[in-house]
């Protein structure tokens, strides 16, 4: 299915019947990786996912946003499907984006209950190392960047770009790559306190782009959040092991 949002199609998904479920799916991903969830929660629930833009099957944000553009924007998508009440779920950046929403005093809707799973949120302490590292990449870029290096060694500044670029930089378009950086550059975690729903906190424990340690963070701030812990799961427990976190997700959602 798709619907035009403030002139960007969006490519979404909406099955079943009953109460509302919203699924956000992370960075670099698409509601394709929901498919099992979706079918568990559709047998009780309106299920809908949708496409973020500038992913999947979604338009790109024709100017670079940040997480408040994107927070605004599925706020009003979920607007749009005229439930009052809406239960949240969230993976790595779609984590992120339901966290901004606390920021708000004025939803159009109700967040009923939350489950976030190898959510986004705390910004990674940088060590000595990184910070060196990545000092040293920004005197680079600037170098590379000037008029008579761009001319000399036109494809420099894009190879540098490579080496030194995570696999989610490099994957993206331009645009995105520019949202991208403002995106990951955000902490929430002066949020979290305000996240008051009952919320469940799912993680892998080799997680390694969310480590495990910030769902225990989470699970400490957050009033009313619970933290179960996959031992044989990455950044993607609800793949990596997906009848268990189904098991947890189908008890947490009452679904017989």
């Amino acid at each position: 299915m798709t619907v035009n949002i403030n002139g960007l199609n969006i490519n979404y998904i909406d099955k079943g019947e009953g109460e509302l479920v919203v699924l956000l799916h992370g960075w670099g991903a698409n509601i394709s990786l929901f498919n099992s969830m979706t079918e568990l929660l559709s047998k009780q629930y309106r299920v809908v996912a949708m496409d973020l833009p500038g992913f999947g099957g979604s338009d790109e944000p024709k100017e670079i946003w940040c997480v408040n553009d994107y927070r605004d924007f599925v706020t009003e998508f979920i607007k749009r499907l005229g439930a009052k009440e809406v239960t949240l779920l969230g993976h790595s950046f779609g984590g992120r984006i339901i966290i901004k929403m606390f920021e708000k005093d004025n939803l159009p809707f109700k967040i009923k209950k939350l489950v976030l799973t190898g959510s986004a949120g705390v910004m990674p302490k940088k060590s000595t190392k990184q910070k060196i590292k990545q000092r040293i990449y920004k005197m680079t870029r600037k170098v590379y960047s000037s008029k008579i290096v761009t001319k000399l060694f036109p494809d420099a500044l894009e190879n540098l770009r490579k080496k030194n670029g995570s696999a989610d930089y490099n994957a993206a378009s331009p645009v995105m790559r520019q949202i991208l950086v403002k995106v990951v550059n955000e902490d929430l975690t002066h949020l979290f306190d305000k996240v008051t729903p009952p919320t469940l906190l799912v993680w892998g424990k080799n997680d390694t782009a969310t480590p495990l340690c910030d769902g225990q963070l989470m699970e400490k701030l957050m009033p009313e959040a619970a933290l179960v812990v996959l031992e044989h799961s990455g950044h993607y427990a609800f793949l990596d092991e997906m009848f268990a976190f189904n098991k947890i997700l189908a008890s947490y959602m009452n679904i017989k």
